[in-house]
């Protein structure tokens, strides 16, 4: 994503590429922050290419959480509402770039600039730097977790490296997460468009079909031996505590398709920009499939056993053949999912913070000094906090949902009930207020439950 408010049209834009046309009275460089230059020869990205890098940003460590909504909701209930969360991405990302086109605005933060000015612009910028910021660092910490194993309440869950050659200096968290960053990470970090990952990302949303296919085909066989029980079809409200119980999902569910501060990134990239509402249904349709497959048969593998990552029910006894080879396989190509997930949520917080730090400076793929900079100390920073606070899971999940709320659904609902350009309808309106009464509402009642759990648990006598 990026962040300066240029205000060439979008047409234009178009034309440029296609016909080569020049403008005379154009600056060789631009002379600020903008947003569209320095791709050179450049002609634009695919469309294959730019489903499979917003299908990226959107499947992330959040698959891993969905089955075990459905232990709350029910199949029926949980699939319905990962599929009516898709329509209702789908209409805040239309929101989204129909007042880009109206307001000549090619990223985010220069709509929110358009329509809140700098202090809306800076809003924007920092929302994105504290999910994206708690979203990496979760996934170094994951990666170490299923690389080179974890200790929790004094006792420690062998990773895959520990399991294959046993403990050494070289397999152990830091220096794994260390040799990943230098070697993965840094590299497609590097890369300064986002077209040029179209590649690491179609092999990432493979990754995640792999899993898929693991985990059906784990499933089929325990079917076939009659192990696996009937799922729960709806949810099991007994009580008030089962009934508030069921909000706290909610927050899964709304921030599982959270891609909106890639969205004008890719848009800018594409070849023809007209592309991009395909491209965004065509990317929604995928990763709802994959959700879908991931949660049904993640559910009827591991039932009311399922975990909060399910990605724990793969450290046990499968009850097949090879149960522990397929083990490996599923957090081998998770880990290596997360990797390749990595650079796409990395470009739009770097963008954000060099817009935050240098608004009229010259675009930063420009500024090889300043991208180098800013680079090294935002994937230190990230390094650093999986190394040193593994403990941030739950503050993280806390900051990351509250910060991918308001960049999926209160910003674009704010923009449009601002309607500065006058264009929005009585059916956008509605559809604005649900948008942020439903994402208030649900993280507010999550957040409650949660905080309840956590006193009665402390206030618990201890035996």
């Amino acid at each position: 994503m990026t962040i300066g408010n240029n205000t060439a049209p979008k047409k234009e834009r178009k034309s440029s590429k296609k016909g080569k046309q020049v403008d005379e009275n154009a600056p060789l460089l631009p002379k600020t922050h903008g947003e569209d230059g320095g791709f050179d020869e450049f002609n634009g990205a695919s469309f294959p290419g730019a489903v499979f890098n917003l299908s990226t940003t959107i499947v992330g460590a959040g698959i891993m959480a969905l089955p075990a909504t459905m232990k709350v909701l029910g199949l029926v209930l949980g699939v319905a509402m990962i599929i009516f969360m898709a329509f209702l991405t789908e209409a805040s990302i239309e929101l989204l770039l129909r007042f880009s086109r109206v307001s000549k605005s090619s990223s985010y933060g220069g709509l929110m600039g358009d329509a809140f000015g700098k202090v809306g612009k800076n809003l924007l910028q920092v929302a994105v730097m504290i999910n994206n910021i708690g979203v990496l660092i979760v996934y170094m910490i994951i990666i170490g977790d299923v690389l080179s194993g974890t200790t929790a309440d004094g006792i420690h869950h062998p990773g895959v490296l520990e399991g294959w050659f046993g403990v050494h200096l070289w397999n152990g968290r830091t220096a794994v997460l260390l040799i990943t960053t230098l070697g993965i990470f840094s590299p497609l970090a590097c890369l300064k468009r986002l077209d040029s990952l179209s590649y690491t990302s179609a092999l990432s949303v493979a990754l995640a079909v792999l899993f898929i296919v693991i985990t059906m085909g784990i499933t089929i066989v325990k079917l076939i031996n009659g192990s696996i029980m009937m799922p729960r079809l709806l949810p099991d409200v007994t009580n008030m505590a089962s009934f508030w119980n069921l909000f706290t999902v909610v927050p899964v569910l709304v921030t599982a398709y959270i891609c909106h501060y890639n969205v004008h990134s890719i848009d800018n990239e594409l070849e023809d920009s007209t592309q991009i509402k395909p491209v965004v249904r065509t990317s929604l349709a995928l990763c709802s499939s994959v959700y879908v497959m991931t949660s049904i048969f993640g559910f009827l593998l591991f039932g009311d056993s399922t975990m909060d990552d399910v990605l724990a029910n793969f450290n046990t006894d499968l009850g097949i053949p090879y149960s522990s080879f397929l083990n490996d396989a599923v957090r081998v190509s998770y880990a290596a999912h997360l990797m390749l997930v990595f650079p796409i949520v990395f470009h739009p917080l770097r963008l954000n913070l060099d817009g935050l730090l240098f608004p009229s400076s010259r675009p930063l793929n420009q500024d090889n000094v300043r991208f180098a900079s800013l680079t090294i100390a935002l994937i230190s920073v990230i390094f650093l906090g999986a190394n040193f606070i593994p403990s941030i899971w739950d503050a993280f999940q806390f900051t990351g949902a509250t910060a991918a709320v308001c960049l999926g659904f209160i910003f674009p609902a704010s923009i449009t009930l601002r309607d500065r350009h006058y264009i929005a309808t009585s059916k956008d309106k509605m559809l604005c207020v649900f948008m942020i009464v439903l994402a208030v509402l649900s993280n507010g009642v999550a957040i409650y439950s949660d905080a309840y759990a956590l006193i009665k648990k402390n206030s618990s006598p201890i035996a």
